[in-house]
């Protein structure tokens, strides 16, 4: 994970003091790339411990189409907590979007994960193979508008790659877990399809570290990334939407210790 360390050192050397919706502040740059070789091992940041039950219980519940904490909460995942009103709803988030945007036809909702499933199959040299979370007409119904708001699938020679656009990165906190879920996403669609997973690309917009992150930061870049784990999942199950925490394996996480930071809302 030398890719997350350098946007660290780069956002530390060239970032401009930018004020933000928290009131918190950050340091910022606009417009940043990685490129993850899923041959290299699964990329979990090793310079702090990261909860993998949490990413992995995540990514479930937007495949879900659930956009209310109660799901997560029953699991004791409380990343979303913050953002919920008090019947647990987050308004119409990731999950909505990804399985039931609204068409424009009364009572008629597209599954956009079923739909690039179907189109992955039947014609994997698309360049439509897309999925967006960035709904603008349900923008100002959302509790926390989406982060990250776009990715698209490329397949060739049987190996499959994913780009992920994030427009607003919390870099110390939220990227890391925002790595890993799409780099479990590419791997579940590649191991459901008999494909190869290949590389995820993660293009970020603003990138920023919050004011009250850069301790914590600091601390990090002192630490020399470790080999990468490998996470191997459920070979049987073919159908996206049945997969359970129990189907995933994590081997050979050696991180340093976890890091704490607030959540700036």
């Amino acid at each position: 994970m030398k890719q997350y360390i350098n946007l660290l050192e780069k956002v530390l050397k060239h970032g401009i003091n930018k004020e933000d919706r928290t009131g918190i502040g950050t340091i910022s740059i606009f417009g940043h790339k990685m490129r993850f070789n899923l041959k290299e091992g699964f990329p979990l940041l090793t310079t702090k411990k990261l909860n993998i039950r949490s990413i992995i219980y995540e990514l479930l519940w937007f495949l879900k189409g659930d956009t209310n904490v109660r799901y997560l909460k029953e699991k004791k995942v409380n990343i979303w907590n913050k953002w919920a009103d008090e019947k647990g709803n987050l308004g119409p988030i990731y999950g909505k979007q990804w399985r039931n945007w609204p068409s424009y036809l009364d009572n008629v909702y597209i599954d956009q994960i079923s739909n690039i499933i179907q189109d992955i199959k039947s014609n994997p040299n698309s360049r439509r193979l897309i999925v967006s979370s960035w709904n603008v007409g349900m923008i100002k119904e959302m509790h926390l508008p989406p982060c990250h708001i776009i990715f698209q699938v490329y397949v060739i020679n049987k190996k499959i790659s994913l780009l992920v656009y994030q427009r607003s990165a919390d870099i110390f906190l939220g990227l890391p877990y925002n790595i890993a879920s799409y780099s479990l996403l590419l791997i579940i669609l590649a191991k459901t399809l008999n494909l190869k997973e290949k590389e995820l690309i993660h293009v970020i917009g603003d990138a920023h570290i919050y004011n009250n992150h850069l301790k914590q930061i600091k601390i990090q870049i002192k630490r020399i990334p470790r080999k990468l784990p490998k996470i191997v999942i459920n070979p049987y199950i073919k159908n996206i939407f049945e997969f359970s925490l129990k189907d995933f394996k994590l081997k050979n996480y050696n991180p340093f210790p976890h890091i704490k930071g607030d959540v700036a809302v």
